[in-house]
């Protein structure tokens, strides 16, 4: 079993055999899934994440006024 300590910032340092495990290295992204009473840490599938964030600014119109008149649908 491995274990590791939270940093004053919450930050925590996935041990070398977690890593190994998991097939992750620095800038790699990590997802928590919490299930019942268990949280359990996997490595997502690949997504291009430089796109999807490229995509944000153009999503701006989606959160304007005018669109508040449709959530209620």
């Amino acid at each position: 079993m491995s274990t590791s300590k939270l940093t004053e910032k919450y930050q925590l340092t996935l041990p070398s055999d977690i890593r190994g495990f998991l097939h992750v290295g620095r800038g790699d992204r990590i997802e928590f899934v919490i299930e019942n009473d268990k949280v359990f840490i996997k490595k997502p599938e690949p997504i291009d994440w430089d796109y999807l964030q490229s995509l944000q600014s153009t999503l701006s119109e989606w959160g304007s006024e005018e669109d508040s008149a449709y959530d209620n649908l």
